[in-house]
């Protein structure tokens, strides 16, 4: 079987987040422990399995999402890196999230050739009382923090300012010991928008086997809502500030969010199992 590996969000090789993508020749998923062996095995932070849906009206592809220890129920880096092998417009039937599309269409208007435009629920934001345990975890004073809901499974930390964000050194023991979370999200507004985003993001998932995410699509249908609330516009822009670091393009519509960005493909081969 053919597996790639593809870097999404990013227009260049070893940037934005590396997805294993492999599109199966059976309309049925294979067993999920080989699922979630093949994910260990190309150990990224996901690895995207799709089956052929040609009897579906509304679907073209079954999606499922791994990462190196778990199934997940949204993700959108290894959306995109799917949607860069198997090619735009595709609809994907998902378990947990309805019905994804990726296109050209929306906010990849203005984002430059090759660029795809997912279509994502946007998540719903919770403001909670800070939790005692959140600043220990990340070595930094929450300013706000807010529950983003089931699909995406985080608590969305919101940070003084753009240098809080990039210095952070969470206490991942720490962070994977708050509650049953996926993870965190921690973001603050952009020191310069000159520079070309909105706001800066970084996140940590420990208890998913990653401690932190290069760039985090399903993190960005959380973002949208909050810093479109903040700043008064629709249309946005968002820097991961992870080692790898991406930029996403969000747009928020009602209740979904384009998220918009390209991707590369490094490593084209052969699964032999």
């Amino acid at each position: 079987m053919r597996i790639r590996i593809v870097d999404a969000f990013t227009d260049r090789p070893f940037a934005g987040n590396p997805a294993g993508v492999l599109v199966l020749d059976s309309p049925r998923f294979p067993e999920d422990r080989w699922l979630q062996q093949v994910a260990a095995e190309v150990n990224q932070a996901e690895t995207s399995f799709l089956t052929p849906l040609p009897d579906d009206p509304e679907a073209d592809w079954a999606l499922r999402w791994f990462t190196p220890t778990t199934e997940v129920r949204l993700c959108g880096h290894a959306t995109l890196a799917a949607a860069h092998i198997v090619g735009t417009p595709a609809r994907f039937r998902t378990v947990h999230s309805g019905i994804l599309t990726a296109g050209t269409a929306g906010a990849a208007e203005t984002a430059g050739d090759g660029a795809i435009t997912l279509d994502f629920p946007a998540a719903p934001l919770t403001r909670i009382a800070v939790p005692a345990d959140i600043a220990p975890a990340i070595g930094a004073e929450p300013l706000s923090v807010h529950d983003t809901g089931e699909n995406v499974g985080d608590l969305l930390v919101e940070v003084a300012d753009e240098k809080t964000v990039r210095a952070l050194e969470p206490d991942m023991a720490a962070v994977a010991g708050l509650a049953s979370r996926r993870g965190l999200i921690v973001t603050a507004l952009a020191e310069d928008p000159s520079r070309g985003y909105d706001f800066v993001t970084r996140c940590f998932f420990p208890n998913q086997g990653i401690p932190e995410d290069p760039v985090t699509g399903s993190a960005h249908t959380a973002l949208a809502p909050f810093w479109s609330a903040r700043l008064g516009r629709e249309d946005l822009t968002g820097l991961q500030a992870s080692a790898r670091a991406g930029i996403v393009r969000t747009g928020l519509r009602g209740d979904r969010v384009l998220l918009t960005g390209t991707a590369v493909t490094v490593i084209d081969g052969e699964l032999h199992a």
